[in-house]
């Protein structure tokens, strides 16, 4: 069982930065791979980025891919979401979720657990 808790998110101006947090129960968070999702009001959950719990390798969405970065730093039971350069369509809930699938995962399906979002605003 893996609880998650994600924070971090709040108001930012355009081409601004953020990072959230997801802080992770457990004693395994080592063995899960983590992702990032997002949504955004009236639209469906979407992959934001994930990385893999047994090859490190990292997978972005990409909308994302050179603004943001994933990361984790294991002893903490955290995972990051480095959000740089960002636009007002980057606004929405965004959720991590966790798997004890080794591989990069990038389906909703593939998560077996979910935080409860933090809200991400981007103001033009």
């Amino acid at each position: 069982q893996v609880h998650l808790v994600e924070s971090g998110g709040g108001l930012v101006q355009a081409g601004g930065s953020l990072r959230l947090s997801c802080a992770a129960s457990g004693r395994t968070f080592s063995r899960y791979s983590m992702g990032w999702f997002r949504q955004a009001p009236g639209k469906e959950r979407e992959f934001v980025t994930a990385i893999s719990w047994s090859t490190g390798s990292t997978y972005y969405s990409d909308s994302v891919k050179g603004r943001f970065t994933i990361s984790r730093d294991n002893p903490k039971n955290t995972a990051y979401l480095q959000m740089n350069s960002l636009k007002p369509e980057d606004t929405a809930v965004y959720y991590c979720a966790a798997s004890p699938r080794g591989n990069v995962l990038s389906q909703r399906a593939e998560y077996d657990y979910w935080g409860q979002g933090t809200q991400v605003t981007v103001s033009s």
